[in-house]
């Protein structure tokens, strides 16, 4: 029988959603379990195939948690403030609401609802609807009133070609992540979030946290931690001194010069006056360099001395300060102390200039003539009263001696900086400030929130650096809330990642307009049980959320400090064995498959290209298998006599078998083989000599969670009631595991020679007798000694003659 997965998917989408199956009492429930995805950015293209594969993948896991018992919230919701939105409402000359309210739509009628998911769509959020940013505003006045949010002028990323500042974890290798444009810096007045503050804490969590470890890597590697010393470098002939962080104090006695960034502030104070043309113009070279090009490891090494000295706190040396582009301003302190024998730059700047070179770290306590740095640990050599200390004592000892003349402090510091979060956009959530010439920046009092987004008719940004909103002049007047004088609103947006930083907790408190989150829901429902998402986002969305959180909760308005209990990052979905992208042209939608072969066949497929975690690659004539698959577990009921009749022998021991593979499988998102575990087992039903009920029925519940659609429909062929999906999770007999008999393979020399069946505690002459009766071992052995056996009990026999 033909199966029509478009009358059967209709159906049970109508029964589900009228029935409120999705949708959980989240007061009532008594063993809640929040399921979460990372909600999609509405696009004009729709859900690509790579959405589906991951929400797919959440999805079978909220579902099989579901059939274990747990009262499962899924919900979904819409990450639609942004750039590209506006980007693309620019280009086709609409306007980004109208826009996005489209594409909403698209998103969740056509697409999200017919994938089989389990989405509570009475708890959708929307970022761009007023009655959720109103909390995106209000979180920000709460990380105000902490002293987290302060504004700064400061040196920022700026895309030429989106026109607005990025944060630095929005640039990639000098580029706008969005665009590709090189990105410039500029001297804007900005927003920023402190999230410096707490660089610590969210390094040492990540030893506790149950995330996916390739996630937790990335996340310490953004935040750079190291320990080190901050050293103080006395500038001859003035009372200033010269900051450093190294992580090397030990090797302080070989530093033969230093090294200030060409944008270090206190260039122009001490540059010597017959250096001040060269410097200049050196200066200006490195403004034109790209950050990458100026920290290239293979970039020839150019810098200017400046004809200005520090003195070498361990020795009192003179040394001269130089100016070069591979040291940055905006990173430590933006100077170093050279030490050439023990850093790779540092030997090369110095084998350029001519410049000392003193080894003071060896290996082996001896001198060397050095042809490279040598970086490793080792034996402290000129080193004055520090001589033949391990360099590891000395990093503390040397630090402890300069503290005493507070020329030295022992520190911490991290690659982690603090978050801009403004925007020079129109399409994002008004940040909630106002500023007043009397009072300063105050915020909009919390009864006025939200501060409506004006609707303008121009809101394309420009290359000025003045937002959008800015030309909104009744809007931007306002009263001030400390003195009732006049003021202005502030015109920046905030970045959209602020949105989403928080959307989790107000998924369960939707349809509560007067609190962010209701606390007995969020002590209910939070932390999030598993979150599943994208590991491209673990330094932008994942760090921020971290951050936020750890805020909210040191002001009291959470009970928790981390969001997710559990993260696990999905791999990604090639095609053809190249990454999908439009710019290629082999980005699949998955409207044709849904549409051709059913969400079930694309779930199946999708999740048997390759193991979740680390991705898969699409075929387009690979999903024709799969929707063979599926046609043969549905005439497996519609065509086979099924009858209740006991599961017995090999079938029993194979339904066993299932339940605990797919069981195991499922609870570590191991997908690929799960579905190989309910063909085998399949394959098991059509040998044997009857139909079982009591098999075909755990075969549906098995393959549930991964194909809902065809299931439920079977499972309700079969006469039974309610919902498959409610459960129970089958149980397995371990007992059941055991078979009576075992093939072992038989080789001769390494070679195998055939395979004998004994009983499954077959001692080894057994096995022996066994094998003497296969004609193909028979003339490898006849007439020859047999030296030695080789037995492996249940495994393997290898004959050596």
């Amino acid at each position: 029988m033909r199966y029509d997965h478009r009358a059967v998917e209709a159906k049970w989408r109508q029964v589900w959603e009228e029935r409120g199956d999705h949708e959980p009492d989240l007061d009532a429930a008594e063993d809640p379990f929040f399921n979460l995805m990372m909600f999609p950015y509405p696009s004009a293209e729709g859900l690509h195939v790579g959405n589906v594969y991951a929400f797919t993948g959440a999805d079978i896991y909220g579902r099989f948690q579901r059939m274990c018992g747990r009262d499962v919230f899924e919900p979904m919701g819409f990450d639609a403030f942004g750039i590209h939105s506006e980007n693309f409402a620019i280009k086709i000359g609409d306007h980004p609401k109208t826009l996005i309210r489209r594409n909403v739509e698209n998103f969740r009628e056509n697409q999200l609802k017919r994938i089989g998911a389990r989405f509570d769509w009475a708890h959708q959020v929307n970022t761009t609807e007023p009655e959720y940013y109103k909390w995106t505003q209000w979180v920000f006045i709460q990380m105000f009133r902490q002293g987290l949010a302060f504004r700064k002028k400061a040196a920022v990323n700026w895309c030429p070609d989106c026109m607005t500042v990025l944060a630095d974890e929005q640039v990639i290798s000098d580029r706008c992540e969005r665009c590709d444009e090189l990105v410039e810096q500029r001297e804007l007045e900005q927003w920023f979030f402190r999230i410096t503050d707490y660089a610590e804490k969210l390094h040492q969590n990540l030893e506790w946290i149950d995330w996916s470890d390739i996630t937790k890597t990335a996340q310490r590697n953004w935040i750079g931690r190291s320990e080190g010393a901050l050293l103080r470098f006395e500038i001859d002939g003035r009372e200033e001194h010269l900051e450093v962080f190294t992580t090397r104090p030990d090797t302080v006695f070989g530093a033969t010069y230093m090294v200030m960034a060409p944008e270090h502030p206190l260039v122009d104070e001490i540059t010597a006056e017959d250096k001040r043309q060269e410097v200049g113009e050196y200066r200006a070279k490195a403004r034109a360099a790209t950050q990458e090009e100026r920290t290239a490891e293979d970039r020839p090494k150019t810098g200017v001395d400046i004809g200005a000295y520090c003195i070498n706190p361990a020795n009192g040396e003179r040394i001269p300060i130089w100016i070069a582009d591979y040291v940055l301003w905006g990173y430590g302190t933006g100077a170093i102390m050279a030490v050439p024998a023990h850093d790779e730059r540092d030997f090369a700047f110095a084998k350029t200039f001519g410049l000392p070179i003193r080894e003071v770290i060896s290996p082996d306590g001896e001198e060397h003539d050095l042809e490279e740095a040598y970086i490793g640990q080792g034996v402290m050599i000129h080193s004055g009263q520090f001589d033949g200390m391990p360099s590891e004592v000395g990093k503390k000892a040397v630090t402890e001696h300069l503290a005493e003349k507070e020329l030295a402090e022992p520190r911490v510091e991290y690659r982690l900086r603090d978050w801009c979060v403004s925007r020079q956009r129109y399409w994002g959530p008004p940040i909630p400030m106002i500023h007043c010439g009397q009072c300063g920046v105050l915020p909009v009092p919390e009864k006025e929130l939200p501060v409506l987004l004006p609707e303008l008719e121009d809101f394309t940004p420009d290359d000025s650096g003045r937002p959008p909103l800015a030309r909104a002049e009744d809007w931007v007047k306002v009263t001030c809330p400390g003195c009732g004088g006049d003021a202005r609103r502030d015109t920046d947006v905030s970045d959209n990642f602020l949105c989403s930083a928080f959307y989790f907790l107000r998924y369960p408190s939707v349809g509560m307009d007067d609190r962010a989150w209701d606390p007995e829901r969020t002590r209910k429902w939070l932390p999030v049980d598993m979150y599943i998402g994208g590991n491209e986002h673990a330094c932008l969305h994942l760090m921020y959320t971290r951050f936020v959180v750890m805020a909210l909760h040191d002001a009291g308005l959470l009970p928790f400090e981390e969001p997710f209990v559990k993260f696990r990052a999905h791999g990604l979905l090639t095609k053809d064995g190249a990454k999908m992208s439009k710019s290629k042209g082999n980005v699949v939608n998955p409207d044709d498959f849904l549409e051709s072969t059913g969400a079930d066949t694309l779930r199946l497929y999708l999740m048997f290209c390759g193991p979740f975690q680390q991705g898969g690659d699409w075929r387009d004539e690979g999903i024709a298998g799969m929707r063979r698959y599926v046609e043969r577990l549905y005439n497996l009921v519609m065509d086979d006599e099924v009858v209740d009749a006991p599961v017995e022998g090999e079938l029993e021991r194979a339904m066993h078998a299932a339940i605990k593979k797919v069981g195991e499988d499922l609870a570590e998102l191991r997908y690929n083989t799960a579905i190989a575990a309910t063909m085998e087992l399949l394959n098991a039903i059509r040998d044997a000599d009857t139909t079982p009920k009591q098999a075909v029925e755990t075969l549906l519940k098995l393959i549930a969670p991964i194909a809902p659609f065809v299931t439920e429909e079977l499972w309700h062929e079969l006469g039974n009631e309610g919902t498959i999906h409610d459960g129970p999770w089958p149980e397995y007999d371990e007992s059941k595991l055991v078979t009576d008999t075992v093939e072992i393979p038989i080789q001769v020399k390494g070679k195998l020679r055939g395979t004998v069946a004994v009983p499954t505690e077959a001692t080894e002459d057994e096995v022996m007798a066994a094998a003497r009766e296969i004609p193909s071992v028979q003339s490898q052995i006849e007439g020859k000694e047999i030296r030695k056996v080789i037995f492996l009990p249940g495994k393997l026999m290898n004959i050596v003659v």
